[in-house]
């Protein structure tokens, strides 16, 4: 089954100078696996706040190895639904969180994430999260 890896993974793995040496294994296998997807505003995120042009240009480079799920109008109407149904039940989260579970749900993906918000989503929403 296909994983949708959450920014705050691909950021542990790429960005950070003491990467989570269990969290790189588990990526490394995935990739090598051929199983790894990301969406659009998860690379946006990635890219995001990088002021160094060169080092942007590298993660820029290294992501392209992976093609974007390409995003439809049900993904968002889908997003939307789970933003309401989370709410009625006082649980917050970010749009790109809910795009992600919408995703994940109608593509049939599994969530890898570190983010602990997905385990609150996923008392209402049918999810399939890898920590």
């Amino acid at each position: 089954m296909r994983v949708l890896v959450d920014t705050c993974v691909w950021s542990q793995v790429l960005r950070h100078k003491n990467p989570n040496l269990e969290l790189t294994k588990k990526m490394k296998d995935l990739i090598n696996d051929g199983r790894v997807c990301i969406i659009g505003p998860i690379r946006q995120e990635l890219l995001s706040g990088i002021p160094d042009m060169k080092q942007f240009n590298q993660l820029k480079e290294l992501l392209s190895s992976f093609e974007d799920i390409p995003l439809k109008t049900e993904h968002f109407l889908k997003a939307a639904e789970f933003t309401n149904i989370c709410r009625s039940k006082e649980i917050q989260g970010s749009t790109i969180d809910f795009l992600i579970c919408a995703v994940a749900h109608s593509e049939n993906l599994i969530i890898l994430t570190t983010d602990n918000d997905f385990e609150n989503y996923k008392k209402y929403l049918s999810l399939k999260l890898m920590k």
